[in-house]
């Protein structure tokens, strides 16, 4: 394996943390989007316009980005270089998930609001 420079060493080590950063907070905002829309679509379902299983998914959407917001928390606290990148890793993979699982989420909302059931 080739040996980094020291300079070099910490810039992409500070790379790795940056990167956690944005997955952390990113990922804490996306819980309280989630939050949000889920209660926005009960007002809707109470008002009898819409019916639609969003809010459950919505929900399980929700924790998946917990798990990543706690994980790159975890990462950015490991001592280990090697830990840190696998738990960003990780993290990363469960964000770019519930990301798609956001968008399929939106495509159901669109779909339950312009096509009520009757």
């Amino acid at each position: 394996m080739k040996k980094m420079p020291t300079g070099e060493a910490n810039q992409k080590n500070y790379l790795e943390q940056d990167i956690c950063i944005h997955i952390f907070t990113v990922s804490s905002a996306m819980v309280g989007v989630c939050l949000t829309v889920i209660g926005l679509i009960r007002v809707v379902v109470t008002l009898g316009k819409a019916d639609t299983l969003a809010d459950d998914c919505l929900a399980v959407d929700a924790l998946l980005f917990l798990t990543s917001c706690l994980l790159s928390y975890w990462a950015l606290r490991s001592r280990g270089l090697r830990r840190m990148h696998r738990l960003e890793r990780i993290a990363d993979g469960i964000f770019i998930f519930a990301m798609i699982g956001m968008v399929a989420i939106c495509a159901l909302i669109t779909y339950s609001i312009a096509i009520p059931n009757r």
